[in-house]
């Protein structure tokens, strides 16, 4: 039900956009035309990944972004995240921008856990990790809203390669700047 409504609502923003790009290509072209090509940089903070650097190339309404992130806190507390998405920008040229697209991630996570410690020095033997792991491969649809550079990123995994620990939503929440 939420892929149809996601589809559905993507299907109507395209049509509207592609509904005011032919009525304005008839117009006759600015005086000071501005450039195609679009940069941004950034910084969010989020899940599966709690904090990412974001970067951005565009080519008129077609956007690439790659966005990245790690700490390691000590020897067996550490977190990785990478993403990438391809997308569609619709309302270029206004301070609102919303961007429709599908992208790839992977994310892991390695933290203590006392609990786990415990059993296995109280069995004088190793029963189990003494850790808590997560690790997530994913394919999904994302929707990113922009306003005046602040941010959400929005994406729902259609696929993901490692079922033990697939997430539900990836979210984000950040500021780019974009130039």
């Amino acid at each position: 039900m939420l892929f149809k409504r996601l589809f559905l609502v993507a299907t109507i923003v395209f049509c509207t956009e592609i509904a005011f790009a032919t009525e304005n290509s008839t117009a006759a072209p600015p005086a000071t035309a501005s450039s195609p090509w679009q940069f941004e940089a950034g910084i969010s903070a989020g899940r599966p990944t709690p904090i990412m650097l974001n970067a951005g190339v565009g080519y008129n309404n077609f956007f690439f972004r790659a966005m990245g992130g790690g700490l390691h806190l000590d020897h067996d507390e550490y977190w990785v995240g990478f993403r990438g998405s391809f997308a569609w920008k619709f309302f270029r040229g206004l301070p609102f921008s919303l961007d429709l697209g599908i992208g790839s991630g992977y994310a892991f996570a390695n933290a203590p856990n006392g609990y786990l410690r415990t059993l296995n020095r109280a069995n004088k033997k190793r029963l189990v990790r003494p850790y808590n792991y997560k690790e997530s491969l994913d394919i999904s649809v994302e929707m990113r809203a922009n306003i005046y550079g602040v941010f959400t990123y929005v994406a729902i995994p259609i696929h993901c390669f490692m079922k033990h620990n697939k997430p539900t939503v990836i979210w984000q929440v950040g500021y780019a700047y974009r130039f």
